[in-house]
């Protein structure tokens, strides 16, 4: 059948009504329909098909045998339509969002102020998961990604959030005689690595124009939270990303040293794809946050001002 010959929604919801109803008043009652028009739509329907789906009996219509399997196709049809509808709607106007972020990324900077955001947005629910490896949209059920690097998504809008500039710290206590003034002091100290970046110390010392001779040596750990919190207890000095240590130097735990700034290429992105890019939820959180990160790059602490804004 062609779909010119397929009958018309209006038509097919009468012919369902009429039939549970037993009434083509009732069913015009239920549609907000005069009796008139729900019996001139049933009639166009059978003259369509060509066939009779009710026999009028006194005040009351019957199904035929024809019209009894007819109902159950048009029926389940409806039905499939309605609820396809529906989650056509609720998709776009969900209030869930399934977000994948790097781990150190969501527990040290995201999550703190995630706060803010839902005094804001009281009825939007934000599920986060950690992952370092990139993310499939096609086949993952994840609205939202923040990583490094989006070059490599296919299908995705990209919006930048923040350079990944890291500086050397260290607790106050390390430094407590202000024995570090320069970058050549920094390496006179115990410094403090994390494991898969052996060459970030090596990084350092030639963006600062300090010769070295071999690896720099020091204790490693395993990710950023460990090192911070190694650096924070005066174990050494290390190299952490600025977002990361917000709190450590705001409250003198942790302290620059040095003046020199490394920015290892890396930048932190917000990754949408584009099919779900409408979404009130997505387009809700992706606003804040890249309103937060603007915010974090124009108020930071003086120690770090100059980095942030290059």
């Amino acid at each position: 059948m062609k779909r010119s010959a397929i009958p018309s929604i209006g038509g097919l919801t009468s012919f369902v009504a009429a039939a549970q109803h037993g009434s083509f008043t009732r069913a015009g009652n239920e549609l907000h329909l005069t009796q008139g028009a729900v019996s001139r739509q049933i009639q166009e329907l059978e003259n369509r098909l060509g066939i009779r789906l009710f026999e009028r009996v006194r005040q009351r219509v019957i199904l035929t045998d024809a019209g009894k399997l007819y109902l159950q196709h048009v029926k389940k049809a409806l039905d499939d339509l309605t609820a396809a509808t529906q989650n056509v709607v609720s998709f776009s106007n969900r209030t869930t969002l399934n977000l994948v972020a790097l781990p150190t990324f969501a527990e040290r900077w995201l999550i703190p102020r995630l706060p803010a955001f839902q005094n804001r947005n009281p009825r939007i629910t934000i599920r986060i998961t950690t992952r370092q490896t990139q993310v499939d949209f096609a086949s993952e059920a994840f609205d939202a990604a923040v990583y490094n690097d989006p070059t490599n998504w296919p299908g995705t809008i990209s919006h930048h959030l923040m350079d990944a500039y890291m500086a050397a710290v260290c607790s106050p206590k390390l430094n407590a005689r202000r024995a570090i003034k320069s970058a050549a002091d920094v390496v006179k100290f115990p410094l403090l690595h994390k494991m898969g970046k052996p060459d970030r110390w090596a990084e350092w010392a030639a963006a600062t124009g300090i010769a070295q001779d071999g690896p720099l040596p020091g204790h490693a750990y395993q990710n950023f939270n460990m090192l911070a919190q190694a650096a924070a207890s005066g174990l050494g000095i290390a190299i952490l990303p600025l977002y990361l240590i917000d709190e450590e130097l705001a409250d003198r735990r942790l302290e620059v040293v040095a003046s020199q700034f490394v920015n290892p290429k890396a930048a932190y992105h917000l990754v949408v794809p584009e099919t779900r890019s409408s979404s009130l939820a997505v387009q809700t959180f992706a606003a804040w946050l890249i309103a937060e990160a603007r915010s974090w790059k124009d108020t930071p602490l003086p120690s770090v001002r100059s980095a942030r804004r290059r």
